[in-house]
């Protein structure tokens, strides 16, 4: 039981993916399991000589224009063409993300129209792609004329604008803006919402779109890998490691309260048990070299969840690649496991799927809790040898064909945010 006050509790009953390992719930189980990863050779504004070589590509879509009218995605999705005005390009990617998630939970778009107990809280960065294109514009004609829809369809908001509008939903409407933990901060005040009873369902989206301008501003912090080889390129906690890898697309999830969901007779994928902020308060970019902020945010997650340490199974770790990301979090993950005398598994998926920014909160969460309702525990397939810093921890290299119980999920971003949720597996009273 909850160990929030009122004792409501709070479930994932839908999913859905559009991921670089896959586009729907079966293909991304099957790679997660396989250890498939999704990336792929990429050049950037048509010059080899940018360093940036690999990406998390999405497959079967095309939003590289800066015009809707030249955008396609798989026909099985009904997007209409009047709602493409006001939406980015990974705004294509959350819209059919969050059909396909509706139909998991077994709901249709009229079960929460114009429902005031459901909510849409979403995580995006905006389209940089589509301010510079429109700016430009603007610039060109000295002020004259714009693009009637160009802030909706840029603004970090524009998710929550388009989603809200054309699936009318008028319970809370919100985004959040936290860099890489953005959509985990999306999720744990979803969450509270539920357990505070002021709504009964929240749609979760995080999204992000892939292309030059989204991506090549981080090569000039030296973030990126440089790396030409997929395999080579996102290797969370390696001593080789040289940064991560960029990645775009949209997972939705569906939250709702567990009493509320039961009446409904809805399939449960996991309970969202807790989660946990806390801040580093050290630095603009790079985290708190000893992991100060995530070690009181897992706590925080944990205490708030009602489990210790020994509880958990499986940490899906925010790990980026990045040397000293990756070194702080293992740091402060051995400074909350060791004291417990415990060692969970652990594993980035970003060697995978590679980085999605903003997206990676909810992408993650997703993967957590598929692991906990198919009974499999994620691998480190492209680790080689350990960082030295992280040679303590428990990185499987392959899948584990045994499902974890109880999963922290953590994420971080710019400015030291730490996000941690923990999910376990649910026992139907």
């Amino acid at each position: 039981m909850s160990s929030f006050p009122g004792g409501r509790q709070v479930l994932v009953t839908g999913l859905g993916f559009i991921t670089p390992i896959g586009n729907d719930r079966a293909s991304v189980s099957a790679n997660l399991r396989a250890g498939k990863h999704g990336l792929a050779p990429v050049e950037f504004l048509g010059n080899p000589q940018v360093p940036v070589k690999v990406a998390g590509t999405v497959k079967d879509f095309s939003v590289d224009s800066t015009s809707c009218r030249e955008w396609t995605w798989p026909t099985r999705y009904d997007l209409p063409r009047e709602t493409l005005r006001g939406m980015a390009p990974h705004g294509v990617y959350a819209f059919c993300a969050l059909q396909q998630a509706l139909a998991d939970a077994g709901l249709k778009p009229e079960d929460v129209a114009n429902d005031n107990e459901t909510g849409l809280f979403c995580a995006s960065a905006g389209s940089a792609m589509l301010m510079y294109n429109n700016l430009a514009l603007m610039h060109a004609v000295r002020g004259e004329r714009g693009n009637p829809m160009g802030v909706v369809s840029s603004i970090a908001g524009t998710l929550n604008f388009n989603l809200a509008a054309h699936f009318h939903i008028t319970g809370a409407v919100c985004g959040f803006v936290s860099a890489c933990a953005s959509a985990s901060h999306a999720i744990g005040y979803a969450c509270d919402e539920i357990r505070l009873g002021r709504l009964k369902r929240v749609l979760v989206v995080g999204a992000e779109e892939l292309n030059a301008e989204t991506l090549l501003p981080f090569a000039a912090m030296r973030a990126l890998s440089q790396q030409s080889d997929p395999m080579l390129a996102s290797r969370p906690f390696d001593a080789g490691r040289d940064g991560f890898v960029g990645a775009g697309g949209s997972v939705v999830l569906v939250l709702e309260e567990a009493s509320f969901a039961k009446s409904r007779g809805a399939a449960v994928y996991a309970e969202v048990a807790g989660w946990g902020q806390a801040a580093d308060g050290y630095s603009v970019a790079m985290s708190h070299p000893a992991g100060a902020g995530l070690q009181r945010a897992i706590g925080n997650a944990l205490r708030d969840a009602g489990v210790g340490a020994k509880s958990i199974d499986y940490v899906n770790a925010h790990g980026t690649s990045t040397p000293v990301g990756d070194r702080a979090e293992a740091i402060a993950l051995k400074a909350v496991f060791n004291a417990a005398g415990t060692r969970p598994n652990v594993s980035s998926t970003k060697g995978l799927t590679g980085h999605p920014l903003s997206l990676a909160g909810a992408m993650e969460a997703a993967f957590c809790v598929l692991a906990i309702k198919e009974g499999f525990t994620p691998g480190n397939p492209h680790l080689v040898m350990p960082d030295e810093a992280c040679a303590d921890l428990l990185l499987p290299r392959e899948t584990l064909a045994t499902g974890p119980a109880t999963v922290l999920n953590n994420s971080s971003g710019f400015g030291g945010s730490n996000v941690c949720h923990v999910f376990k597996r649910w026992f139907s009273p």
